[in-house]
């Protein structure tokens, strides 16, 4: 099923002529105490952590350093801005304009809704909007509703996760149940009031983060315009799973009116992003040629940091097609603006290694961490040059510090174990790969590592570390399949 079919959590509006209607209540809903019906707070969080270990794996998962620091940092700071606990954003390769939340403070963002926002504030309110939903546990809650249909979904999710955690089919079962687990709120088709509470959470969350509270408004007239538009093709369905009022608009406008206009400026991330996207998204050669035709226009119609982005987007589109000669002129085009970005500079690490220039590579590597030292994409990029040019344990250093940092992230124990294995040291290796499959999800493939690790070892001390690990890893398996068989 395509993700485009999925249409979760976001928030449309079906009428147009809003303006003048009296707006709701100004007073945020309460949070609401769960009903005995509802998941558990820890149950739903081990339920959304199983469901995302295994997301990490789906083939339109966005697995972009850029793209995923620069969402996980906006959401961190939507969470920070209403005191909450934090939320994991994460990018999915589609174009339809969507977004949708997960059990256990998850968010996922299509890259059509970034491509679709005109400002950083529009995408906010999004998130903000998705959030929301988070806190409140309407999600959790519409789950366990005691509905056929319902029953079903959360039963076909938890068979898969299950066949996932026992290794067998384990790629194929763990991507059905990110998919189904993506796909559940289009049959929960959350209520009016719901959908009401979100907004106004949502829209006290835009501005408490300092985001620019007429971005709201603006994506609600965006996103009721794409629905209409689309209405002919599969849009219609948003009605069917978010029920659409002329009074929601009302209410966020009314709000909006009542604030002084944001100063909030844009994140040059923001657009980096988004032109990156824009490529990322593009499936098919007409789909590519469009996004080159977008970049070429806001290359020519902007100034400084969009005009650079544009140009980036444009170095980007032409490093997917090998033209390195096309990427190195764009390049220099996004730096005539007078503007430096991370994203920039990792390109142009990968373009000097993908020429042969190794040393320069490593020079542009040793700027830029100098430069945006807590940037993800310049760490990742330096680490495979160093790598490049045989400094293996430069590289084992420079990833030490990006695991501190960034310890989620499974590429670096991919690399990791590639550094160990150059150096003979093979049970270090499989250490980090299971640390790899561990964060992807596959623990039947982690325990198999660990396993390898030990027969490898003849320390006993590291002998009994790694039994410790293995069993850890399977206690871990089978308490979730005890809790998953409660869904059965």
């Amino acid at each position: 099923m395509r993700l485009k079919r999925w249409l979760c959590t976001v928030f449309l509006v079906c009428a147009a002529g809003a303006q003048g209607l009296q707006a709701q209540p100004v007073g945020l809903p309460s949070m609401g105490a769960a009903s005995s019906a509802d998941l558990s707070p820890a149950l739903e969080q081990t339920l959304g952590d199983a469901i995302m270990e295994q997301g990490r794996r789906f083939p339109s998962y966005i697995n972009d350093a850029d793209v995923s620091q620069y969402l996980l940092g906006l959401g961190r700071r939507l969470s920070q801005a209403s005191s909450g606990s934090d939320v994991t954003v994460f990018g999915v390769r589609d174009p339809s304009i969507n977004a949708f939340a997960l059990p256990g403070g998850y968010v996922g963002i299509n890259s059509g809704l970034i491509v679709a926002a005109d400002n950083e504030s529009q995408l906010a309110s999004v998130v903000a909007h998705e959030i929301a939903h988070v806190y409140q546990r309407h999600v959790a809650r519409g789950m366990t509703q005691s509905t056929k249909s319902r029953n079903i979904a959360l039963a076909s999710i938890a068979g898969a996760l299950l066949a996932a955690l026992a290794g067998s089919g384990d790629l194929a079962m763990g991507v059905a149940a990110f998919g189904q687990a993506a796909a559940v709120d289009q049959q929960l088709g959350f209520s009016r009031q719901a959908e009401q509470e979100a907004d106004r959470a949502g829209f006290e969350m835009l501005t408490k983060a300092g985001f620019d509270p007429a971005g709201m408004v603006q994506m609600f007239s965006k996103l009721e315009n794409a629905a209409r538009l689309n209405r002919g093709e599969g849009g219609g369905a948003y009605a069917s799973t978010h029920p659409l009022s002329i009074q929601r608009m009302s209410d966020i406008e009314n709000r909006a009116r009542g604030m002084s206009a944001g100063r909030h400026q844009d994140n040059d991330a923001f657009w980096f992003v988004r032109s990156k996207l824009r490529v990322l998204q593009a499936r098919d050669s007409g789909s590519a040629r469009n996004a080159e035709s977008v970049l070429r226009q806001e290359a020519s119609q902007y100034e400084g940091v969009r005009r650079a982005a544009a140009w980036y987007g444009l170095a980007y589109l032409a490093w997917e097609r090998k033209a390195y000669d096309e990427v190195a002129q764009a390049l220099r085009q996004a730096g005539a603006q007078g503007v430096q970005s991370p994203p920039m500079a990792s390109l142009e690490i990968d373009l000097a290694m993908a020429r042969n220039q190794v040393e320069q590579a490593r020079q542009i590597a040793d700027r830029a961490l100098a430069r945006w030292p807590e940037n993800q994409g310049v760490g990742l990029a330096a680490v495979e040059a160093l790598l490049k040019n045989n400094e293996t344990s430069a590289a084992l250093k420079q990833l030490d510090n990006l695991i501190e940092r960034w310890p989620e992230e499974p590429r670096f124990y991919q690399l990791q174990a590639q550094g160990f294995e150059r150096l003979g040291q093979p049970v270090k290796a499989r250490r980090a790969m299971a640390d790899y499959y561990e964060k992807m999800g596959a623990l039947a493939a982690a325990v198999v590592q660990l396993q390898q690790a030990r027969g490898l070892s003849n320390d006993f001390y590291e002998q009994s570390e790694l039994d410790v690990r293995i069993r850890e890893l399977q206690d871990r398996v089978r308490t979730n399949r005890e809790l998953l068989e409660q869904f059965r």
